[in-house]
């Protein structure tokens, strides 16, 4: 019989998660982010060719001055559309980026189940996208967002805002 000790840790039930061996590997979500920034470059790019944006900073740049804070926003929006007109889709049907699927990888919740699109929308991509906007801070905090990925449970500040992970897909 075990003698009652006051200074012993406290027992509690644990959920347990899926085997580390279902998460997507460091290398395969970094492809994976590299080929969706390649197709978002590809439209976005001459997007803001054609949309005056170069023009525009090149302009202020030659002047001294900073290009006005509401043309950021403004490509911000333009860029968030394009994100999902692009990816909206497999993110809807799969959870999955176009990179993602291309690597056999998706976003899922905890318990393994499917994320709604609205959440996946909302939680973890706006708010990146967001602080991304923030001059130098926003930077900064991206950088430790993508860093948090060398965790044990390899989940980046976006993956615990929204609670999701990315595994391999069946």
């Amino acid at each position: 019989m075990e003698e009652h000790n006051p200074y012993r840790a406290p027992e509690s039930a644990v959920a347990l998660q899926a085997a580390d061996t279902d998460l997507a590997g460091y290398g395969e979500r970094l492809a994976a982010t590299l080929i969706d920034g390649v197709i978002a470059m590809c439209v976005t790019l001459p997007a803001m060719w054609f949309g005056g944006f170069f023009k525009t900073v090149m302009d202020a740049a030659m002047t001294g001055a900073q290009p006005p804070f509401t043309l950021t926003l403004t490509w911000a929006f333009i860029g968030l559309a394009i994100f999902l007109a692009i990816q909206g889709y497999p993110l809807y049907a799969q959870g999955q980026t176009w990179g993602k699927r291309a690597l056999g990888i998706r976003i899922v919740a905890l318990d393994g189940s499917r994320v709604p699109f609205a959440s996946l929308i909302a939680r973890r991509y706006l708010p990146t996208h967001a602080v991304a906007l923030v001059p130098f801070v926003g930077n900064l905090l991206v950088l430790i967002d993508i860093l948090f990925i060398f965790r044990r449970d390899r989940r980046c500040v976006h993956d615990l805002i929204a609670g999701t992970r990315v595994v391999k897909a069946r």
